[in-house]
């Protein structure tokens, strides 16, 4: 199977195109582009140096890829963005590369990120993770694998949002959200446990117990962060995932979304 261009298409000689790549109409590739087989650029897509897209990497009309990094620091050293496969990039997002020399912002495999988001310089996304249109994610941002986005959320750089966490649209979230909880609002808040998306990733039903013991002590049992955490210790039966839980919580820099009321079913 042979590269399908469209004529109108600008490829820099230097850009690496595996067999089966579809680029369409005034799409430009610029130097040091890598585009893994099977990925397809739809009209007026642009690919700066630095791209690595893996396989299967579909990316829609007006996308920008691997642009300079906002950082008034940033002294044009030579960085990457990566794009794992399968994932999909969908009308005028616009991603940006690392303002490190030889660093990398990095999306993981089979996300979802839709029309009109943004991720800044140096952020990092795991597996399956959704970014709803029109959010923003700020520089050095971290996000485990299956975590929801919601759209026109913001996120303050150097945050973390957790691994199968949820955050709704339009929150504005400038400390650490920690995996398996569902946050919302201005200022971001930890309102209850994904129980859907703990669900629908099949994690069984005593994990997800504990899960919801682990969240009770957090956030509805009165006490800091520390003592709960040693209350998950003492009283949450060993699992996994409350380790899981509970690193993340000790690692926190920032520190992590307060709690407040679980949002109305109307709502989510």
């Amino acid at each position: 199977m042979t590269v399908d261009v469209h004529p109108t298409a600008v490829l820099h000689p230097e850009a690496k195109i595996a067999r089966g790549v579809r680029i369409g109409p005034y799409a430009v590739v610029g130097a040091d582009v890598e585009i893994g087989p099977g990925s397809s650029l739809a009209a007026h897509t642009v690919l700066l140096p630095g791209c690595r897209l893996g396989r299967n990497v579909a990316v829609e009309a007006h996308a920008v890829l691997g642009g300079t990094p906002q950082d008034f620091d940033f002294a044009g050293a030579a960085s990457t963005l990566v794009i794992g496969d399968g994932t999909m990039v969908r009308e005028h997002v616009t991603i940006h590369r690392s303002s490190k020399p030889g660093g990398e912002t990095l999306v993981g495999r089979e996300c979802l990120i839709m029309a009109a988001s943004h991720i800044g310089h140096d952020c990092r996304l795991g597996d399956q993770v959704v970014v709803t249109t029109q959010a923003g994610l700020a520089g050095h941002i971290e996000v485990g694998d299956q975590a929801v986005l919601g759209g026109q959320a913001g996120f303050h750089q150097h945050v973390r949002v957790g691994r199968l966490a949820m955050v709704a649209g339009k929150s504005r979230t400038d400390k650490d959200v920690p995996p398996f909880l569902v946050a919302e609002g201005i200022p971001c808040r930890a309102r209850a446990l994904n129980v859907v998306g703990l669900r629908r990733s099949g994690v069984p039903p005593d994990t997800r117990q504990r899960l919801k013991q682990a969240f009770r002590l957090l956030y509805r049992s009165q006490r800091n962060t520390s003592q709960a955490l040693e209350a998950i210790r003492r009283t949450v039966e060993a699992d996994e995932l409350v380790e899981h839980l509970v690193a993340f919580v000790e690692a926190s820099e920032r520190g992590i979304v307060p709690g407040g009321r679980a949002v109305p079913a109307s709502r989510r």
